[in-house]
């Protein structure tokens, strides 16, 4: 397996919508096993295609937080077939956005429809941590991140942030 880079905001990438793939095969099989291990060295609990510069409806995700016991889930083409009307909030982050958390509301469960790792389909009632998740990295396919539900004030604070950071990064 590879570790790949993780594209971090600002990069007109992240805000890319992906592509759907045709059919799960070796290439998207390599992807979400460099996806998997991309995340878990980062470390984070999910991870869409695009964030590592493939702009594929792929995602990654594992919520276990037990180190020896990784449930990893994989998605490809997902679509979130029912939304419940009751919310809940989360402090989230994301590796695209590094060290900047924020609480988001989102609906406390769904229903995604999607292929596994094997191609196969499925259909999935999420709910929680796990639903939040699946919401946050499907908002990466169609190039939204968790600070767009922010103030525009906030959301351009932690821009700016980012952007000293890298530019700071790229000097050294």
């Amino acid at each position: 397996m590879t570790i790949r880079t993780i594209l971090t905001e600002p990069n007109k990438l992240l805000r890319k919508i992906s592509e759907s793939v045709e059919r799960v095969g070796a290439e998207e099989k390599k992807l979400m096993d460099d996806m998997l291990d991309t995340m878990y060295e980062a470390p984070g609990i999910g991870l869409a295609a695009i964030q590592i510069g493939v702009p594929k409806r792929i995602i990654v995700i594992d919520i276990s937080r037990d180190e020896n016991k990784k449930e990893p889930r994989y998605f490809v083409n997902p679509i979130i077939k029912n939304k419940n009307e009751e919310k809940s909030i989360y402090e989230e982050g994301c590796l695209s956005v590094p060290e900047q958390f924020a609480e988001i509301e989102r609906p406390n469960s769904c229903e995604v429809q999607y292929l596994d790792y094997d191609g196969k389909k499925q259909v999935l009632r999420a709910e929680g941590l796990l639903a939040t998740c699946i919401q946050h990295e499907m908002d990466h396919l169609e190039g939204i991140l968790f600070i767009d539900y922010l103030s525009k004030l906030k959301r351009s604070m932690i821009i700016k942030k980012l952007s000293k950071i890298k530019i700071n990064r790229e000097i050294l």
